[in-house]
């Protein structure tokens, strides 16, 4: 039974998803704290209204082995992001705005059709400026038998007093660490004191799922992933992420050391991430990895 279906019996999750939608009038559901009322259809950093925005929803096989299963991760890809990143892979629904409106029982419907795809959980791709709809729309669909674990998939920029509010309704939180420098985060993604956030956030969502735990397929069932992008030149401060999830987070935390870093969007008008990253680069922070915690477990 996923976490949520608990709050929906007593319901804690209705109660909760009308008190997360107050915070619109005044948005601070982020770090960066805005303050407009996106009811009125202002905007702050991440250009939101109160209108759901959606790119696209469908099983996905190109997650974690732990997400993908035999039956796919049901991805739901949000329009805008928190974050502003010059090298966002997605930089045309992140940062130009690509997608379409859809209303909050359409979107409960999307976790629905997705469930009945045999998808084994609902991916939240870059959820944060939506999460008072996305509680409705949760209670709508557990109401009409959502069962599958909820994912929380996002770029770590997060405010751990909502994170709190989350407490037994995600059960996989999937954040990146992007950076153990903020003067790195703020460059390259326009996040002030990120590796503060971050690092509260994590740890928050730590101790609400724990370590992750996968059934007798391999399929995860509740826990935390961490999603950390080796960059060119060491620029995310690699050895610095790393060390801190072994020491303050979990020696045993499921950590996925990604590769797949490559120049888009605006990474060409930064000399130092204008590349794709070396073998040797990648090969030297998993090497770091696993000599900071033999206890890490590595994403497939």
């Amino acid at each position: 039974m996923a976490s949520y279906q608990e709050k929906l019996f007593n319901d804690s999750l209705s109660t909760l998803a009308k008190d997360l939608m107050e915070h619109l009038e005044r948005c601070d559901l982020c770090p960066h704290q805005c303050g407009v009322n996106r009811f009125e259809g202002k905007v702050g950093f991440c250009r939101a209204t109160a209108d759901i925005e959606i790119a696209s929803y469908g099983p996905h096989f190109g997650e974690e082995s732990v997400l993908v299963g035999f039956g796919g991760s049901g991805t739901i890809f949000f329009t805008h992001c928190n974050m502003g990143c010059v090298f966002c892979q997605n930089y045309h629904i992140s940062q130009l705005g690509e997608g379409r409106k859809v209303s909050i029982e359409e979107l409960a419907g999307i976790m629905l059709t997705l469930q009945k795809m045999g998808c084994h959980n609902i991916n939240l791709v870059t959820p944060t400026h939506y999460i008072p709809q996305i509680v409705s729309a949760l209670v709508i669909a557990a109401k009409s038998g959502l069962r599958i674990p909820l994912v929380y998939n996002c770029g770590g920029y997060e405010r751990k007093e909502i994170i709190a509010l989350l407490d037994g309704i995600v059960d996989i939180y999937m954040p990146d660490f992007k950076y153990g420098d903020d003067e790195k985060a703020l460059r390259y993604s326009k996040v002030p004191n990120y590796t503060k956030y971050a690092k509260e956030a994590v740890i928050e969502m730590q101790r609400q799922v724990g370590d992750l735990v996968v059934d007798d397929n391999g399929i995860a069932l509740r826990g935390l992933i961490i999603r950390h992008l080796v960059m060119p030149n060491n620029v995310a401060d690699s050895k610095k992420v790393l060390e801190f999830i072994a020491k303050e987070v979990s020696g045993k935390a499921y950590v996925n050391v990604m590769a797949q870093y490559y120049p888009t969007f605006k990474a060409h008008q930064f000399p130092e991430i204008a590349r794709r990253i070396t073998m040797g680069e990648y090969k030297e922070v998993l090497k770091f990895a696993r000599q900071i915690s033999p206890g890490f477990r590595f994403a497939e």
